[in-house]
């Protein structure tokens, strides 16, 4: 370990802090062996927290040795073997489910503590891993799931996403940062990093130097959701692809030796940089890594939502690549199998996880289009969804998540299957649904969010409700969608959404998205509607 903690003496640090200083978490991987052997009830609570930096956690009810697991997958990118290897995880300890997450990393539920050094030992002979997958350190690095095949990019970004993997990934110099750290790299002009949401993004961005014009990227920092979300800020620099590592070590040692470790829930990038302010942030920057060029020019142009549905040319002449729609990022082991196998067949063997939940099958010559197409597979994961379950998302719920209050998967999946028969747009509505406020399902960015809690009837139980959020984006730096007051029950929330949708329908303009419409119309007229709605159907 090459560095100082400067925070050990800091009498106010909470209880994971003090922790961290005995024990650093990469060591869990040490001790999940030991474990195994003599029992889940062996394993203190303390220690449950070390877990995430092997990318689990004990899954709910916390007695049964089962836990969530999350592989990282960087920049959505798998290759044959690795899909292959995924599904037969799923299939053998995941009792045949898998979720792809919101970042790009493959999820799954069940897995027994007995079960846990066959996953990584399989895992490790195909080049994936779950370490840091979830803790206090650099999570899977984030990007543009065409980076080296899309026409709208700047330049292919997976070498530098290779590079920023490699050099984060069990590095203990990095690995006790005060709490989790999410990086993306895109150069997709159409923002499918998600750049305003993570806490370091690196966007397309090009300057003329020396009279040529350079490609590289601008920075933002300080971006996050959960319960007080903050978009992220613009560095005034332009950093050219061989910088990114610098740059890249600066802002992380910033944030491991000045970020909060008082309060976990504010120990976020997004509130060291809140209080110092961009300028002194980037000052900050600055001394570590020597003088860099000013901002240039933002190519970044549009926000696509991260969706890629359909069959569309590459920029490789007579190859294409194929957006499939998996309902809110669920999918059977057997069915992970047949894509990774039609990938095989039909292309060069990879497959691509989307931050949309999705999947992508790319390299697929044109002269083969047409059969892959026609595999029977399409009818179950179309390319062209209908507009509410294609563009719907979720977070894993109260199903297995310990902090989530309501459904989630089951419930949106339900409700978008539904709306798709009896609502009728002409611009998909993007409705994601969480079940607390740590908003994994990304509910802020939502054209419609979906916030699960807890409601109080009038004769005192406790029954599943959610609240509604409207207007989020990433367009032009981002805004997060606006909460409409009123608690909406589980029984009633698909019959209050479908009128809500339907006042949309009745009023907007052809074509007009539901944000723009949002902002035309104002949030005072959408409470005043949703006002109306849940009265009817609280009678």
């Amino acid at each position: 370990m090459s560095y100082t903690k400067v925070w050990a003496d800091n009498e106010q640090l909470n209880k994971n802090e003090v922790n961290k200083l005995k024990k650093d978490g990469l060591t869990i991987f040490d001790d999940i062996p030991k474990y195994a052997k003599s029992g889940f009830a062996s394993i203190p609570k303390d220690q449950y927290m070390y877990f995430k930096y092997a990318g689990l956690t004990v899954q709910k009810p916390q007695d049964k040795g089962l836990f969530m697991l999350r592989v990282k997958v960087p920049t959505g990118i798998l290759n044959h073997d690795q899909a292959v290897t995924l599904a037969g995880i799923g299939r053998d300890y995941g009792r045949g489910i898998i979720d792809i997450t919101t970042r790009q990393s493959v999820q799954y539920h069940w897995v027994p503590l007995e079960k846990l050094t066959d996953v990584f030992d399989r895992l490790k002979k195909v080049g994936l891993t779950t370490s840091e997958a979830e803790g206090d350190a650099p999570r899977n690095v984030v990007g543009n799931p065409l980076a080296g095949i899309d026409p709208d990019e700047l330049f292919d970004t997976r070498p530098v996403v290779e590079e920023i993997y490699h050099f984060f990934q069990d590095n203990p110099d990095f690995s006790n940062l005060p709490r989790k750290y999410k990086i993306s790299i895109n150069a997709n002009t159409s923002n499918a990093g998600h750049a305003e949401i993570n806490d370091l993004s690196f966007i397309p961005a090009s300057k003329t130097i020396d009279g040529k014009k350079v490609l590289g990227f601008h920075v933002k920092v300080g971006g996050g959701l959960a319960a007080k979300p903050y978009l992220a800020e613009q560095l005034n620099i332009f950093v050219t692809l061989d910088q990114v590592k610098n740059v890249s070590a600066a802002v992380t040692t910033i944030y491991r030796d000045y970020g909060y470790r008082k309060s976990r829930a504010r120990a976020r990038l997004k509130y060291l940089v809140a209080d110092w302010g961009i300028k002194k942030f980037e000052e900050k920057v600055l001394a570590l890594t020597g003088p860099l060029p000013e901002a240039g020019h933002d190519e970044t142009r549009g926000w696509n939502g991260g969706f890629f549905f359909g069959a569309h040319p590459q920029k490789q002449k007579g190859l294409n690549y194929v957006g499939v729609s998996i309902p809110v990022g669920r999918i059977s082991a057997e069915d992970f199998l047949r894509f990774a196998e039609l990938a095989q067949n039909y292309g060069n063997g990879e497959l691509r996880t989307v931050n949309s939940q999705n999947l992508i099958l790319p390299n697929i010559p044109d002269a083969v289009l047409d059969n892959l197409l026609s595999d029977e597979l399409f009818q179950k994961f179309p390319i062209h969804p209908t507009p509410f379950t294609g563009y719907a998302m979720a977070c894993t719920g109260n199903e297995f998540c310990n902090l989530a209050l309501t459904n989630t998967k089951d419930k949106m999946k339900e409700i978008a299957a539904r709306l798709d028969q009896e609502v009728s747009l002409d611009v998909p509505v993007r409705i994601y649904m969480v079940g607390c406020t740590n908003s994994c399902g990304q509910r802020q960015i939502a054209d419609i969010g979906i916030q699960g809690l807890k409601l109080r009837t009038k004769d005192k139980q406790l029954v599943d409700a959610y609240e509604l959020f409207v207007g989020g984006t990433l367009i032009d730096g981002g805004q997060f969608n606006e909460r409409l007051k009123g608690r909406i029950p589980a029984t009633q929330i698909y019959d209050v959404l479908k009128d809500f949708l339907l006042f949309f329908k009745k009023e907007k303009e052809k074509g007009e998205t539901f944000f723009a419409f949002k902002t035309r119309i104002g949030t005072e007229k959408l409470q005043q509607v949703l006002d109306t709605i849940a009265k009817m159907y609280s009678k």
